[in-house]
């Protein structure tokens, strides 16, 4: 099957040759073996999101903050206690009795929580689920982003291994037409092995384009969690670039209202603030009710066997009124607005860069694609079709082969340094800005 490097080499290099022809020379190069799975960048995601183990770890520490919840919003346990009295520790009358007078007295206490402590631990840790979800969201967006560096690796390595194979292919027609030039006496020896010499580079070319693709094939694998042999493994996508680029405030924006770390960082305000209400409130007087009954006669009334008795217990907080706490909330409440305010300044920074780094490789691009690819492979074909009817040298064929293979080789380079651009640039902002 033509590739699209393949075809688009094929038809630069011999725009006269016949489609059979094309054909024919395109059975000569090395055919891949067929991957059982092909997945597009869409794809990929929902994997990875279903499957990484970081991730999935992640997610069970949201969970567990919002177990945390349940605890949070607990009443305290109420207490209860059982005392044994009167028990005789000497004989009376000469009679020793011990249990005889011994009665048991069992007692009932509940710590009675004021000023709404309940409300606003719960409060605190729901605001603690709501960071802790969005720290989540954060380790996402970072993974997303090394999953789709690897993603770029793989397409600029298929790309590239395309464009070696179908340089090879193309060298090939060179290397026939320069042995029956030299059976019929129009070059000598040493060109001829001099031209197939350089057949050793293409070749290693196409070897180290398979290691790159079979390495980068393996990281995806792995942030996939993904045991599939390299072999039957495949991406598809689309490897160019968008010259359509929005104004950096409108990123700045977006990157605002998506950037789950400036979330997290606006949410620990509000959690330091509800902790302070708490420590206030943990200042306050808790008092304990408690309740008793007794089986046993009373002094006051001969008569009475059975008695009731309730008390309250309140703490007198002369010393610890939980001062050192209140003040510690009130300077972490500050605390947190400063490092929201630092966490802000990155957002823009970091969205300022990517956008640079995208613009520049889109003005780099732009030349490549309007004049430079173009006319690499115009002074290829040239310098190719001078030499084959002799009116150019060895070297000046030689070095055209050389120029073309470094202008296609930058110019796939930067269309991977682009995507990683623009993958960067969505890191930035927290949300796919670009495809």
């Amino acid at each position: 099957m033509q590739t699209a490097a393949q075809g688009m080499c094929m038809n630069r290099v011999f725009p006269s040759l016949s489609a059979p022809a094309v054909a024919v020379l395109l059975a000569l190069a090395p055919v891949s073996v067929a991957a059982q799975q092909s997945l597009t960048w869409d794809q990929v995601k929902v994997r990875f999101e279903a499957s990484n183990p970081a991730l999935k770890a992640d997610a069970d520490n949201v969970a567990e903050m919002k177990a945390e919840e349940v605890t949070a919003y607990l009443r305290p346990n109420p207490q209860f206690s059982v005392t044994a009295d009167g028990t005789q520790i000497a004989p009376h009358n000469g009679v020793w009795q011990p249990l005889a007078g011994t009665f048991v007295v069992p007692t009932l206490s509940y710590l009675h929580e004021r000023d709404h402590k309940r409300e606003l631990r719960l409060e605190s840790a729901q605001e603690g689920t709501r960071i802790t979800q969005s720290q989540h969201e954060d380790l996402e967006r970072n993974l997303i982003f090394n999953l789709r560096s690897a993603f770029v690796a793989t397409l600029q390595a298929k790309f590239i291994l395309e464009l070696a194979r179908a340089d090879l292919v193309y060298y090939d027609k060179i290397i026939d037409i320069s042995q029956s030039r030299f059976k019929a006496g129009d070059i000598a020896q040493i060109d001829l092995d001099r031209i197939e010499l350089q057949r050793v580079q293409y070749e290693s070319e196409i070897q180290i384009a398979i290691v790159n693709l079979r390495t980068a094939k393996i990281q995806l694998l792995q942030l996939l969690n993904d045991r599939t042999p390299v072999d039957q493994f495949d991406v598809t996508g689309v490897f160019d670039f968008n010259d359509s680029l929005q104004t950096a405030e409108t990123y700045h924006d977006a990157a605002v209202a998506a950037r789950p770390d400036l979330q997290a960082a606006l949410q620990t305000i509000q959690q330091s603030q509800t902790n302070h209400k708490l420590a206030i409130s943990n200042g306050s007087t808790d008092p304990t009710f408690g309740g008793w009954y007794t089986w046993n006669s009373s002094n006051n009334n001969l008569n009475a066997t059975q008695t009731l008795g309730l008390s309250v217990s309140v703490p007198l907080r002369i010393f610890d009124k939980n001062q050192g706490e209140k003040q510690r909330t009130q300077i972490d409440i500050d605390r947190a607005a400063q490092a929201a305010e630092a966490t802000r300044a990155q957002v823009f920074s970091d969205v300022d860069t990517a956008y640079e780094l995208v613009r520049s490789n889109v003005a780099l691009l732009k030349p490549y694609k309007e004049k430079y690819n173009d006319q690499a492979v115009r002074v290829r074909d040239t310098v190719s079709y001078a030499y084959l009817h002799g009116g150019a040298s060895l070297m000046d064929f030689l070095n055209a082969q050389s120029d073309y293979r470094q202008v296609q080789l930058a110019y796939a380079q930067l269309i991977g340094a682009y995507l990683t651009a623009a993958g960067q640039l969505n890191l930035a902002v927290g949300r796919e800005v670009i495809p």
